[in-house]
């Protein structure tokens, strides 16, 4: 790829779909312990035509965007499913495959069941509604329930699945007025205690999809992709940047790069971006605490000059930038901070202050990718794309990445006139596991409502 340009590839999942079955069978095989509650086993459906419609969303492309101080650096566009505008497509599109051949298999109907914040559930129910329309299952063979917090309710996107009365009902998106850590527990607790009457009453298996596994083997894609179309040149060091909660997306590229082996080069470092809300795993990877602001009462603004990793200046030392952003002590902070002490890379703490800072910078800088962002940033709904690369930028500036070219991985762009928010009429409150489990009795029944 020559300085400037882009490359595109329009249905990574099928491209790289044996790589993709040797991950899924790599980490079953890897597992200590075996997943609470039903899995459906790591097999994915033969590649029919009818699967490469289905999957014909997983693009991916990579840009060119020039050098900064000295840094090249390089967009990795994951956000070209138009349902969704994220890369939770990647995941959901293999989970609901994988579901759609234990069906097909066994003629067991499933239902998926996961926590989000929202993205996860848009993507999961944008994969559920694209394997209808394809005819992969039936309504009555596949559905999803997702618990998401109230604060975030508004992001999950209108499809189908709300539109339609009996799909609404099949389909729920249960709403708790708690924290991101709350729907967590919700969905597990609902799984346990109410999965096996569900599925001695109607049938119906329930699947509960919050897994690392289930994310890391459709993310290997990226280094696949990566080592097809954006070699390295020989001797140059690396870094993937990513604005993370969880830094599934990240895992499963290392794992990525672990199966492709001496191919791949020497392992790259990573640069986890985060907000002020949840910097946990910014503060794992360097033993420490946020830092103290001090407040301006002249311009009502908090600063810090103590700590590079942290924001300068902030609205708020504990503002939440963006609600997708929810998760606070991910388990995947330890093997995250492994991963960089052995092969580099950083962490930075970006403000909603510094993001308005860079944001036409920002919107220049994506520009030559296709990426179009609104000129006012008040129309932006998903913050992910914008909060990575301004932390890119600054740790550039900063002078904390140690790498000759940074690869940003673009996870989420949209905005308000990108999609419809779910409706209050299909968002269904729960208060805790009982109303969790009526819910899923009530969409796992097979009449028409």
């Amino acid at each position: 790829m020559g300085a400037r340009g882009t490359v595109v590839l329009d249905n990574a999942i099928a491209a790289y779909y044996e790589r993709v079955q040797a991950a899924l069978d790599h980490v079953a095989a890897g597992r200590h312990d075996p997943p609470e509650g039903f899995s459906p086993g790591p097999r994915l459906p033969p590649l029919t035509e009818r699967l490469r419609a289905f999957l014909s969303v997983s693009g991916l492309a990579a840009t060119d965007l020039g050098t900064y101080h000295g840094t090249r650096l390089f967009l990795l566009d994951l956000m070209r499913n138009p349902g969704t505008r994220t890369t939770k497509t990647f995941a959901s599109l293999v989970i609901v495959a994988r579901a759609a051949h234990h069906v097909r298999g066994t003629g067991e109907p499933l239902m998926l069941l996961t926590p989000s914040s929202a993205n996860k559930a848009t993507a999961l129910r944008d994969a559920v509604r694209r394997a209808l329309d394809c005819g992969l299952v039936t309504r009555d063979e596949l559905r999803i329930a997702c618990v998401v917090p109230e604060d975030s309710a508004a992001k999950v996107w209108r499809t189908a699945l709300a539109d339609d009365p009996e799909l609404r009902r099949r389909n729920p998106v249960l709403v708790h007025a708690g924290s991101g850590a709350a729907v967590k527990a919700l969905a597990s607790e609902g799984a346990a205690r109410h999965a096996a009457a569900i599925e001695r009453l109607t049938g119906v298996r329930v699947w509960h999809t919050l897994d690392l596994d289930n994310y890391r083997a459709a993310d290997t894609v990226r280094a696949c992709f990566e080592h097809a179309h954006l070699p390295r040149p020989a001797g140059g060091t690396r870094w993937h940047a990513h604005a993370v909660s969880s830094a599934f997306g990240l895992l499963g590229h290392h794992l990525g790069t672990v199966l492709l082996g001496e191919g791949a080069g020497r392992p790259s470092g990573y640069l986890l971006v985060q907000h002020l809300a949840t910097p946990d795993m910014v503060l794992d990877l360097h033993h420490g605490t946020a830092p103290a602001y001090r407040h301006d009462p002249a311009t009502g603004l908090y600063a810090q000059d103590g700590d590079p990793r942290f924001p300068a200046v902030t609205h708020d030392p504990a503002e939440v930038l963006d609600p997708t952003f929810y998760t606070r002590s991910p388990a995947t902070a330890p093997a995250m901070s492994g991963l960089i002490r052995a092969h580099g890379g950083d962490g930075l703490v970006v403000s909603r202050h510094e993001c308005f800072g860079r944001y036409d910078q920002v919107r220049a800088l994506v520009a030559p990718a296709g990426i179009v962002l609104p000129a006012d940033p008040g129309r932006l709904r998903e913050w992910s794309l914008v909060m990575a690369v301004t932390g890119t930028l600054l740790a550039v500036e900063r002078g904390l990445v140690e790498a000759d070219e940074v690869v940003v991985h673009g996870s989420g762009s949209y905005t308000a006139d990108d999609f419809t928010p779910l409706p209050p009429a299909a968002r269904q409150p729960v208060a805790g596991p009982g109303d969790v489990g009526a819910a899923l009795r009530a969409a796992a029944r097979q009449e028409t409502a």
